[in-house]
């Protein structure tokens, strides 16, 4: 009889499997140009909707295919990560960044602060968050600094409702009542003592801050409303490949597989360092 796999060597099959397919992505989108085989803007009407190398009708080089329009699927994807992931950085650090400060204010003040701030959250998340990203976008004007901005100002609920909720439970631990006692700081008690123990939960909403960033890029690329060149993008590939699905699956099915496993990543990665380091689940 075969026995199960020890808890601890699945939670870290899983953070590494996560961290194996971020770095990957990584790696594709800083050497994209070297390691794509074509042109990613190449057009040729002579090699459109090729099949996969593996199909037959398919054609040297072209490994994944071609869309409606002869281009390189390969390729296509390769550099359509630096969008997404530049996207997935900067957009869920500046959520992190804001709504954390907010909730750790929130959490360890309590009163007037955590009124104000609370109230403010739930009016903000009173909002549909994918039509209010859409709506911002096109106020904005399609760029991928605009898709930047949309995802912070939405996304910082996030990051601030469970903060404070993690501050307010770490406010009342008795290492609080001994750092004032001690005679720190209230500045010190918040950055040395609660916020090392707020962290984990801050890693974890990260990594899927990351993956829930990468999706809202594609549904605003999907409508035309990310990058305003000819670059690619995995959700306007989508786009493309929506409408070709019985005449060439692949345009649709290669970035929309892409795209599933780099959400699926984040969420696995974030977990796994949550259980890794987190006191609690160690």
């Amino acid at each position: 009889m075969v026995e199960p796999r020890p808890l601890h060597r699945r939670r870290s099959i899983r953070l590494w499997l996560g961290a194996a397919w971020i770095a990957l992505l990584f790696f594709a989108a800083v050497f994209a140009g070297a390691l794509s085989p074509h042109d990613r803007l190449a057009q040729d009407l002579m090699l459109q909707t090729l099949p996969p190398a593996w199909l037959p009708g398919a054609e040297p080089g072209y490994y994944l295919g071609t869309d409606s329009l002869g281009r390189d699927i390969l390729s296509r994807i390769i550099y359509a990560t630096r969008p997404a992931l530049i996207v997935a950085i900067v957009a869920s650090t500046a959520a992190c960044l804001f709504g954390s400060l907010l909730g750790l204010v929130a959490g360890f003040f309590g009163g007037w602060a955590d009124r104000i701030i609370s109230r403010l959250v739930d009016i903000w998340m009173a909002f549909p968050p994918v039509l209010l990203s859409i709506l911002l976008v096109a106020v904005l004007g399609p760029a991928l600094s605009s898709v930047i901005i949309a995802i912070a100002v939405i996304d910082w609920t996030r990051f601030c409702r469970v903060v404070r909720a993690e501050a307010m439970q770490q406010r009342r631990m008795d290492y609080v009542d001994s750092a004032k006692v001690a005679g720190y700081g209230t500045l010190r008690i918040m950055a040395r003592e609660v916020l090392p123990n707020v962290l984990p939960a801050i890693v974890v909403l990260f990594s899927l801050e990351m993956g829930i960033a990468v999706i809202v890029e594609a549904i605003l690329s999907f409508v035309n409303l990310s990058i305003s060149t000819d670059d690619p993008t995995w959700g306007s590939m989508i786009a493309e490949g929506r409408g070709i699905v019985h005449q060439a699956w692949w345009v649709l099915v290669f970035p929309l597989t892409c795209l599933f496993l780099t959400v699926l990543a984040f969420s696995q990665f974030g977990e796994g360092l949550k259980e890794r380091f987190d006191p609690v689940m160690r």
